[in-house]
């Protein structure tokens, strides 16, 4: 059995390189069976440069889909070889334009024909007698990692697999310690701990759990890496408060913040309240991402007990059908798990 046959389809970066770089040999040869001196990584900038017009190097790079620092080098190259002319933009003499020399031109329409129609034909035969079409099929893989890129899908699937190691708990006396820690570590990293805090931190069971609110933390393996409070208030139009997120350093990028506030926004709806709000800072970028995401957006006005706070933000959980009343919420279990 080959490498291949026994590594499997996560290779697929290495053999399609190997494919490529067997392929490069081979056009080089193809060159020289035909007379033409030419590099095969020159190809795309000569083809772009055959049309006429004389081009900066930025502009090449756009066209072909290379980075400006690889066709500068390229392009270096092609003039050091005479095929390649370049002048100074009388008109923005910031700007240099490339074309091709006389030599260039000879060489492009020598690989136009007949070297071009000859390797056409080849790659046609090619694929006629293969059962998948190569050249559809790479297309259709550039769009999708244009859409998105092979390094996104593999860090979501990093994410997924660690978060479903993750527990989501409701409140318990032995989370006690690591619902004030965690906190603590999380504040103190960023702001200083003001009164507000400690009284929370200082009696959870009765600040929160006792006033009709809710804990929850993030486990694994038994152990709390993480916590975050749903707020009970007295206030019609915000009864309850996203709050006191905090996850352990060491398990950051796991998806934990985002399984909590889920945890809290699955529980707000679950008691029907109209909407929820929180209180951030703006240099918290990664959170204020990860509250973008959930649906929250911003809003003002609300008295705050915390200096650090700059900016509110809210999240609508009634949503409206097409007739423009309130859905009822749809009926779920209180969160005790996310996998």
């Amino acid at each position: 059995m080959g490498f291949f046959e026994q590594v499997g389809k996560v290779a697929l970066g290495t053999r399609v390189r190997f494919l490529g770089e067997r392929m490069t040999q081979e056009a080089a040869q193809i060159y020289r069976a035909y007379g033409n001196e030419l590099n095969p990584k020159w190809f795309p900038v000569l083809h772009v440069l055959a049309r006429g017009r004389e081009r900066t190097i930025t502009a090449i790079a756009a066209a072909i889909g290379h980075s400006h620092a690889s066709v500068s080098k390229i392009v270096a190259e092609m003039s050091r070889a005479g095929l390649l002319v370049e002048r100074t933009d009388k008109r923005d003499r910031r700007r240099t334009l490339t074309s091709l020399s006389d030599k260039g031109r000879k060489v492009a329409r020598r690989i136009q024909q007949p070297q071009c129609t000859d390797v056409a034909a080849v790659v046609e035969e090619l694929s006629a007698q293969c059962t998948h079409d190569l050249w559809k099929a790479l297309g259709e893989w550039e769009y999708l990692l244009d859409q998105k890129s092979l390094l996104e899908r593999v860090l979501e699937k990093k994410k997924q697999r660690e978060s479903a190691a993750v527990k989501i708990e409701p409140f318990r006396a032995r989370f006690r310690r690591a619902f004030r820690s965690l906190n603590e570590e999380w504040i103190s990293a960023h702001f200083k701990l003001e009164r507000a805090d400690r009284e929370t931190l200082d009696d959870p069971q009765g600040r929160v759990i006792d006033r009709g609110g809710f804990i929850f933390v993030a486990t694994v393996d038994g152990r709390p890496v993480g916590v975050c409070a749903l707020l009970k208030h007295d206030d019609a139009r915000y009864p309850y408060e996203l709050a006191k997120m905090a996850v352990a350093p060491r398990m950051r990028g796991r998806n934990i913040g985002y399984l909590l506030a889920r945890a809290a926004i699955d529980q707000a709806r679950v008691l029907q309240a109209p909407r929820l709000f929180l209180e951030s800072n703006t240099v918290l970028r990664p959170a204020i991402r990860l509250y973008e995401k959930l649906g929250f957006r911003k809003t003002a006005g609300l008295p705050s007990p915390y200096e650090r706070c700059n900016i509110q933000m809210e999240l609508a959980l009634q949503e409206e059908n097409t007739h423009g009343e309130e859905r009822e919420p749809r009926p779920i279990d209180a969160p005790v798990a996310f996998c």
